[in-house]
Parts: C-alpha cells; structure tokens; sequence
C-alpha cells in the first residue's frame, strides 16, 4: 500500500511509538489523525505535522472512541488506517493481581482497540478496503514473572486482530498485529506495579532496548507488506 494522502489513525500519538509512528507517517506523505488524552502535547505536535487533526480522548471510554472517528471522519471524509497503539503495562504476581486495576487496564489495552475496530471497520467497508494495525506486545509470546496479566491482555489483542483479518479478508482490510520487543520510551515509567520485587544484576533485558522510530518503522511495514505479523526482530518468531 503506498501511504500518500492516506488517513490514518494513530492513538496514543503524544509520545513514544505513537509519537515516532505520526512523524514517520507523515514524512511518507500521509495525513494523520493524533488521538490522546494530552491536549498540549498534541497540539505541540501537530504544528510540525502537516494536515494532522488532534482528537483528545479518553481509549477506555466508548463514548470518547465514538466520538473521535466520527470527527476523523468529518474531517477528512475517509479512514484508511487505523494504528492502534495506546496502552498501559501492569506487573504484578499471578496471586497479588488487583481485579480492579486489571479490569482498568484490560478497558484500555483489549476493550478500547476493540472498539475502534467495531467504528472504523463499516467505514472502511463502504470504501472498499482499508488497513488495522494493532500493537501487541514481544511478552505476548513469553511466560515471564509478575507479566501474566499484561501478556493475557496482548495476547488477547493479538488473537482479536487474527481473527478480524480472517473476518475481513472478503472486504480487503487486512488486519496486522505488530509484537514490539522493549522500546526506549515511557511506557516502564508509567507501567502499574503491584508487589513486585525490585530486579537483581542479571535479571536484565537480553537485548538493548529498541527505539521508537524503529519500531514505527515496523509498523509502516505491516501497512505496506499487509502481513499477519510483524516481530520487532527475528528471534521474537520462535517464541510463539
């Protein structure tokens, strides 16, 4: 798919991989829609992105996700892509999970990507086609301590976007998920912990820690290839 003048949805565009996707994006000529509850940080942002459209809302309301496509879609008149980044992480042991923050999390990283599937897919239908990329998580493919509930929840993304792409396939949107390894961006900052023991020496990552950019990169690749699945790095496909 050449991206030129294409529509395109990013949420969680104020920082990190979302950040890095938008500028990408748009550096490929194409028009992006930035979704995020920061209003300053989007506005900052779209100055610098030509014909980009800031959209604040909150992707664990249903109400916020309806009303956001439908403005994208007032707005430009078609959506072509949909990226669907925001999300949070939750540590925490299998027996100390908090129900309450796990239903909170699980709103935003399964139900909310869920939802603005369920808005844009009609639209794209009446278009003829178009493209969902949804960011899944390397832990999806992993059992590792105190990331049971966060890895569930990618899982479960990963598996909901298969499916659709089997449901779609007749109507040519494809749907992608795409499995980031660790990325040097907020996201552990902001990552809910709930008794979890501080890492020793040796408990680190194997890998250094990727780049936004690069993994903004995998995203366009999963636009324009349309494949299934797109891994961070080569390795990450044994795992599954």
């Amino acid at each position: 798919m050449n991206i030129k003048n294409k529509i395109v949805i990013v949420t969680g565009a104020s920082s990190g991989i979302g950040l890095a996707t938008a500028k990408l994006l748009t550096g490929k000529g194409a028009k992006v829609a930035l979704v995020a509850r920061s209003k300053e940080k989007l506005i900052k942002l779209s100055k610098t992105l030509p014909h980009s459209l800031v959209v604040i809302a909150d992707m664990t309301k249903g109400i916020d996700i309806k009303k956001m496509v439908k403005n994208v879609f007032k707005h430009y008149g078609r959506i072509d892509i949909l990226i669907n980044n925001a999300g949070q992480g939750y540590d925490a042991p299998i027996e100390k999970i908090n129900i309450n923050t796990f239903h909170k999390v699980f709103d935003l990283d399964v139900v909310g990507p869920l939802v603005v599937m369920q808005q844009v897919i009609p639209i794209m239908k009446k278009q003829g086609g178009g493209v969902i990329v949804n960011i899944s998580s390397g832990t999806a493919l992993m059992y590792l301590p105190n990331m049971g509930a966060y890895s569930s929840l990618k899982r479960s993304l990963a598996n909901l976007s298969l499916t659709a792409r089997e449901e779609l396939k007749g109507y040519n949107i494809r749907v992608s998920v795409v499995y980031p390894y660790i990325t040097e961006t907020n996201f552990e900052k902001n990552t809910i912990k709930d008794d979890v023991e501080q890492e020793s020496e040796g408990d680190g990552p194997l890998y250094p820690p990727d780049p936004p950019e690069y993994v903004a990169q995998k995203i366009l690749d999963a636009i324009v290839s349309r494949e299934a699945e797109i891994f961070a790095h080569g390795w990450m496909k044994k795992l599954f």
